[in-house]
């Protein structure tokens, strides 16, 4: 009888893993595309896509300025921000190898939020060259975000738990302590800054513009192409630090790159359309659940599925209350909120 080689009965698992990894990116980059045309077409005012797109001499002047000075920003800002959010939520959880580790639960959001809010109502008495004008928000965004990050990990690594409650408990402080400071900020703002800061940290795409928005989203997507590279030494941290640094891996610089990049990317994310609250945490388990758990495809797909979420979301929250517009972290909270309690849940059944 002849014998069958290890390799020989590893190769049909192999192939159905790399189709299964291929699959998986393939639906949600399909989902994308999909979601990208509906949103471009459909909101307050109606606008045949094809014809926006090829010019038609039948679009009236409004539908031309809405196309491209207005739905086309957002919904490219939106996708950008989505895809950011659901990245880091990636990382993050690689790198604290903790499942419920999300830019909002663990006060990343927050911290970011409250450097905005900071420059928003400060802004006024900077001097700030005129060049800088449209990095300002995004690099103050950033600025928190790092600090919150560099924070987090320095006490996971200084208490040696990554568990879910020490997360957890954290993250509520860092939120809490972040609140205190937004409402700081809220409470000497003057009126046109409040009302624009009410509605900010609700989540919303609504002040999308070029001037504004293509900044923002160079900054995400260097972040993203940054983290995107890092999937096989997250897959090796999984491990425990002391392997992955026995099998090559540099953990101090691995950790360096995640938390900037994590912090990069939502920072900028958060400076443009305030608190959006998890993605992060839904887009990179959904994809587990269906492409595994291997960092090579988690996080593009997370890219494709976050992106996806939050420009459907977006196109609800234009949608659902016409002519009146829904905050964009009430529908991804509304989603979002049941999933956190299943997840706890079933961590819990499982130990």
């Amino acid at each position: 009888m002849n014998a069958v080689s290890p390799t020989t009965e590893r190769e049909p698992h192999v192939a159905r893993r790399a189709n299964r990894q291929f699959s998986t990116v393939l639906i949600f980059g399909v989902a994308l595309v999909l979601a990208l045309i509906v949103a471009s077409a459909i909101g307050a005012v109606r606008i045949p896509l094809f014809a926006a797109l090829f010019g038609d001499a039948t679009l009236t002047p409004l539908q031309s300025m809405v196309f491209t000075e207005v739905r086309i920003p957002r919904v490219l800002l939106a996708a950008f921000v989505g895809a950011a959010l659901a990245v880091s939520g990636a990382v993050l959880q690689g790198l604290f190898r903790n499942p419920l580790a999300e830019p909002q639960l663990i006060g990343v959001s927050s911290g970011a939020a409250l450097g905005a809010i900071g420059c928003i109502v400060l802004s006024e008495n900077l001097a700030v060259p005129e060049v800088l004008g449209p990095y300002l928000l995004p690099l103050a965004a950033i600025a928190g975000a790092l600090a919150v990050t560099t924070a987090l990990y320095l006490f996971a690594v200084r208490k040696r738990d990554r568990g879910v409650a020490t997360m957890l408990l954290v993250g509520i402080a860092i939120n809490a302590l972040a609140a205190v400071g937004i409402g700081f900020f809220t409470w000497i703002a003057n009126d046109g800054q409040l009302r624009s800061l009410t509605y900010w940290t609700l989540g919303s795409f609504g002040s999308a513009r070029w001037d504004t928005t293509l900044p923002a989203m160079a900054l995400m997507l260097a972040a993203i192409l940054s983290l995107l590279p890092l999937a096989r030494r997250l897959d090796l941290l999984q491990l425990g630090a002391v392997e992955a640094q026995r099998l090559g891996v540099s953990v101090p610089k691995l950790r360096r790159r995640i938390v900037f990049g994590a912090a990069t990317a939502v920072g900028a994310g958060v400076a443009m359309s305030g608190i959006i609250g998890f993605v992060g945490l839904v887009v990179p388990h959904v994809v587990r659940m269906i492409g595994g758990v291997h960092h090579r495809v988690l996080l593009p797909a997370s890219a494709l599925c976050g992106a996806a979420l939050t420009v459907v979301a977006d196109l609800g929250a234009r949608v659902i209350v016409q002519p009146a517009e829904m905050p964009v972290g009430l529908l991804t909270s509304a989603i979002g909120a049941p999933f956190f309690l299943w997840l706890i849940l079933r961590i819990r059944t499982t130990r």
